[in-house]
Formats: structure tokens, sequence, C-alpha cells
């Protein structure tokens, strides 16, 4: 038989998920589905974690029914994501920092602590849009701050809320063998306890600079960017010996868009607009543990369960 165009031929699993609040029922995603002409024998629907996440075998589906299901899922606060049945668990997370590990930008908790967000928060809203080059508008965004005490970093560090999730899905991972890299466009000086507390094997990121306890309104050059977020994709797979098909990426922002496209999944979490354009997999109202649902993790199989 020919296949048709946009329609997948190889196994697929269908996720349902959600945080916010009970995820959409078996039988309202089996309704779902069969809207969109997508067969699914519901004894097959299994349950990954108690009223937050489930999934379902499906033989096969049209790629261009996503974006329907997506929107009657968003319905019911519920995320619907389509995934292959082959590889669905990955050897290597590299994960982004800012509105995604992290709830907040970091940046822009200093600007608000400095009393400059009027100044640098529109920069960054635009940056992660994807309506500036990313390079420029952070020498733009930290050259406002110079001459601030380098305890800004501190006190913005102090603010930082871990998204629901974040360690949950790091230390599961490790715990079933794959390796975790933070990788973000802000500071070291952040990245570092973040990626401490979460249990992240190593974490890269932009050194802010500062000289006798003020920050000199710089950067160190190369900027860690898109290309370079590329980069420590390709790096991590060359040093593990695997293809890009075995690692996941998460981000939300313009920077992470070439990452996300290159795995062989690549999350937006609550994405901006180009990334819910442009990347097929979304967390739009599941938090962080999603990434280990969208990868058939039971919640029998969490770290610490």
């Amino acid at each position: 038989m020919s296949q048709k165009r946009g329609q997948a031929k190889v196994h697929h699993f269908a996720v349902f998920s959600s945080s916010e609040r009970p995820c959409l029922s078996v039988e309202d995603g089996l309704a779902c589905l069969a809207a969109a002409e997508i067969k699914a024998d519901a004894a097959s629907a299994r349950w990954l974690d108690a009223d937050r996440a489930w999934d379902i075998p499906i033989a096969e589906y049209d790629a261009g029914t996503l974006p329907r299901l997506r929107q009657q899922a968003d319905e019911s606060e519920s995320d619907i994501n389509i995934l292959p049945a082959t590889g669905r668990r990955k050897t290597l997370l590299i994960a982004d920092m800012d509105s995604t590990i992290i709830t907040s930008e970091s940046l822009d908790d200093m600007a608000r602590i400095a009393g400059l967000a009027e100044a640098i928060i529109p920069i960054t809203e635009r940056a992660m849009r994807g309506e500036l080059d990313f390079a420029a508008a952070l020498d733009e965004r930290v050259a406002l701050l110079r001459g601030q005490p380098e305890s800004l970093i501190e006190l913005a560090l102090a603010e930082a809320e871990l998204t629901g999730g974040a360690e949950l899905v790091v230390r599961t991972m490790r715990a079933h063998g794959a390796s975790c890299y933070l990788v973000s466009g802000g500071f070291t000086a952040i990245t570092g306890p973040v990626a401490a507390m979460c249990g992240f094997h190593d974490h890269h990121a932009n050194l802010l600079e500062a000289k006798d306890g003020r920050l000199t309104g710089t950067v160190a050059k190369p900027v860690l960017d898109r290309d370079s977020k590329l980069a420590f994709l390709d790096h991590y797979c060359a040093a593990l010996g695997i293809a890009r098909d075995d690692a996941v990426c998460i981000g939300d922002g313009a920077n992470d868009l070439a990452m996300l496209q290159a795995a062989g999944l690549g999350v937006a979490l609550k994405g901006k607009p180009l990334l819910r354009e442009a990347v097929a997999v979304q967390l739009n109202h599941t938090d962080l543990t999603g990434l280990l649902y969208l990868q058939g993790y039971g919640e029998a199989e969490f770290a610490g369960s």
C-alpha cells in the first residue's frame, strides 16, 4: 500500500498529560483521536501517572491533524503529543535554563532588583521571540548593568525557582543511564548552582564579567547562543558515541530552536510563538515531568519511587 502524503506508517504513541488539572480522561482522549480518524484500542491505554498522564499506541496518523488535536486538548488544559514508538527513551538530555529549568529569565530578575526592568525586559522578550540577534541583545542588556554590585547575581539566584519536575526529570534520567547537561544563554554564576541543585552532569553558559566587586557591563566572548547550543548537542553526541536521534532537548525561546529541531526529541516548554509554530512536540500545560511521560516513563520508574 502506498503511503499518503503527511501520513506516518510507523507505530506511534499518543501521550496525554497535564500538570494544571486532572489530565483529559481516556474516554475524552479517545474521542479526540476518533474525531481525527486516528484508531486506538481503549484497552491499550496506560496510565503513566495517576490523573496526570497516559499514553496509547496508534498504528498511523496524519501529521496535519496534530494542530486540531492540540486545540481540542487545550480546552481541557491538557497536552497531546504523538511520538514514534521506537527509541522513545533518550540517553542524552540537553536543557535550557531560563524559563525552562527555572521559571523566570535570570537576567530579567537581575534587572528588576537593580531597578532596570523597564529598560531590559522588553529587549529580552524581543530576543526570545527571535526578533533580535541574541548576542547583540545580550550585549545591550548587560551593558545596562555596568557598575551594579556583583552581589546582584546572588540576589537573583536567591529568587530563582525551579520549574516543577526539574529535579525529578534529571535524577530519573540519570538513574536510567542518561547523561544530562544544562546549556544556557544565561550566566555561569547561576547555571552552576542550578545544575548542582537538579543533578546535571555539567553546565555551560556565558561568563558575566566583573571587576572590584562591580559588573563591568560585558560578557566574555564568544557568546553562547543558538548555534552554540546546537554545537553542544553535537559535542555530547560525539562524546557519548550516539546519534542526534538518541537525544532529547528542551527549551522555550528562539535561541533553542536549532537544537530542538536537530534532536531526536525536541520539546518546546510553554514556547514562544516561533517555537509553537516550528516544534511539533510541546508541553503547554505540563511541567518538566512531561519529559518523562513523553519517553514512556511511569511513576513507578521515577527516581525515589
